[in-house]
């Protein structure tokens, strides 16, 4: 008799142990994992709605590899991407013709392009609770974004809660008219590129309202240009821009070590 009350304490005993153990297990995991949320920094792609540009009425929209592959690169670094369109409807892709690049098929087939349809109206985006900005080319933004007054001020307070803001291509033409809470204007000594006027030539000069290098060499930048069409990006601060498409993983890159680097 003895010997069995000993044998139903040992089991009582190693019963309550494991399950001491595995309650401990799970507390850790659960705190991991909430943690590990915690700390996931956050992109918001915000997007044109345009779909057509200048007198000839010219198709556009955002220029596919200018969000895939910086999709790619965020995506890489396991950051939660969300967007936002300025309108909240679905945005229009462009240069649906280069689908073969493997990123820009990912980007197609995968979870990319069924999120950027879901994309939410920027006025109902909570901007401020995301670690950084990214505005994407093609021509769509040259047509709502240079003078949208609720993205000047998104990107204003961005810039002044140091969060980081990128633009690639067309996409700095977001930039434009942004005033900081000194008055100055953003761009104004910043060193920025951005779709050059020499590119615009041979692109889309009969379609833009205007030179995207010019006007935001008007309004200070110190703009820097690299031969047409090659891969070039800049940061200055917590401002990261790109030249055009071939940049556009560039930016996404930039952007990436001023985050890893955040203590946020």
């Amino acid at each position: 008799m003895k010997r069995i009350m000993i044998l139903t304490l040992a089991l009582a005993f190693f019963s309550s142990n494991a399950q001491n153990k595995k309650e401990s297990t799970t507390v850790k995991e659960n705190t991991t994992s909430k943690n590990e949320t915690k700390m996931k920094k956050r992109i918001l792609i915000i997007v044109s709605n345009a779909n057509a540009i200048g007198p000839n009425n010219r198709r556009t929209g955002i220029f596919l590899p200018e969000v895939a592959h910086p999709y790619a690169e965020f995506d890489k670094a396991n950051y939660q991407i969300d967007f936002a369109s300025l309108t909240g409807d679905t945005p229009y892709l462009d240069a649906l013709n280069l689908a073969n690049d493997p990123q820009n098929l990912e980007f197609l087939t995968g979870k990319g392009w069924a999120a950027m349809q879901k994309a939410i109206k920027l006025a109902d985006a909570d901007v401020k609770s995301y670690d950084a900005i990214f505005v994407p080319g093609g021509l769509a933004p040259m047509v709502d974004m240079p003078e949208n007054a609720l993205l000047k001020k998104v990107i204003k307070e961005t810039y002044e809660r140091n969060a980081v803001v990128g633009a690639v291509c067309h996409g700095p033409v977001s930039l434009l008219n942004v005033k900081l809470s000194n008055g100055t204007y953003l761009v104004n000594g910043k060193n920025i590129t951005s779709f050059t006027d020499e590119e615009e030539k041979g692109y889309a000069i009969a379609d833009v309202p205007f030179l995207l290098e010019s006007a935001l060499t008007k309004q200070g930048a110190k703009f820097h240009a690299a031969a047409v069409w090659t891969a070039h990006s800049i940061a200055d601060g917590n401002l990261v821009t790109g030249q055009n498409p071939a940049s556009a993983k560039g930016v996404a890159e930039k952007m990436i070590v001023i985050l890893e680097a955040s203590k946020k």
